[in-house]
């Protein structure tokens, strides 16, 4: 199965964590800053780094942008930069481009100019940490959709050296793991009959509702 590409241009602490996370799950992930020093700290990290004007079509092609399946646009502070940026993404053939706004009426702008959505990263920062706050079971809640999250979750202490299958996960709690975090590497094609190791991390997908009321025995 081919992996799933993504950009991401602007290395702001918001382009930031999403091109790490992405990459995390197993993504190719190519970013674009026009900071030197960003684009080093990062290169690493990620599939590929490039020091460029998001702006500049031309540098856009040199990405190979037709074989993008999304481009995150994480350029807010900047409104001209990040309206130019999604234009050209979309001029591009990029099937999906998600764009970052400061407010409404940026928000409305990138609609119009082709954007497929638009996030607010500060709201909704303020709803993942209202989620955590009454889910202390969860490192972290990502929604997905209106009805749909990505949560991580330390594994309980009564499910180590247990497996997925022994457990019975989905068919007891009606959750989806999809990923598994041991000592930093992730991993997405875990043999569900493997005990599960002590301290490991786990990915799931589930329904709002059922995350909110997840019990765990």
């Amino acid at each position: 199965m081919r992996k799933k590409q993504f950009a991401v241009f602007g290395l702001g602490s918001f382009g930031t964590s999403v091109a790490l996370t992405l990459e995390s799950f197993g993504c190719d992930v190519v970013v674009v800053d026009h900071s030197y020093e960003k684009i080093q700290d990062i290169s690493d990290s990620v599939s590929y780094a490039m020091r460029a004007d998001v702006t500049d079509p031309e540098a856009m092609a040199a990405l190979g942008a037709r074989n993008l399946d999304c481009a995150v646009v994480a350029i807010s502070e900047n409104r001209e930069a990040g309206i130019m940026a999604t234009i050209i993404s979309k001029e591009m053939g990029i099937p999906y481009v998600l764009a970052k706004a400061m407010d409404e009426l940026q928000g409305k702008i990138l609609e119009k100019v082709g954007a497929d959505a638009v996030i607010y990263p500060e709201r909704e920062m303020g709803n993942r940490v209202a989620k955590k706050l009454m889910s202390s079971e969860f490192v972290d809640w990502i929604e997905l959709s209106p009805d749909y999250s990505l949560t991580e979750k330390v594994i309980p202490r009564q499910w180590e050296g247990k497996s997925l299958a022994e457990l019975k996960i989905r068919e007891k709690y009606d959750i989806n793991v999809v990923g598994i975090m041991i000592d930093g590497k992730m991993d997405v094609t875990f043999n569900p009959r493997k005990p599960l190791p002590r301290d490991c991390v786990l990915f799931i997908i589930a329904a709002n509702s059922v995350l909110e009321n997840l019990e765990i025995k």
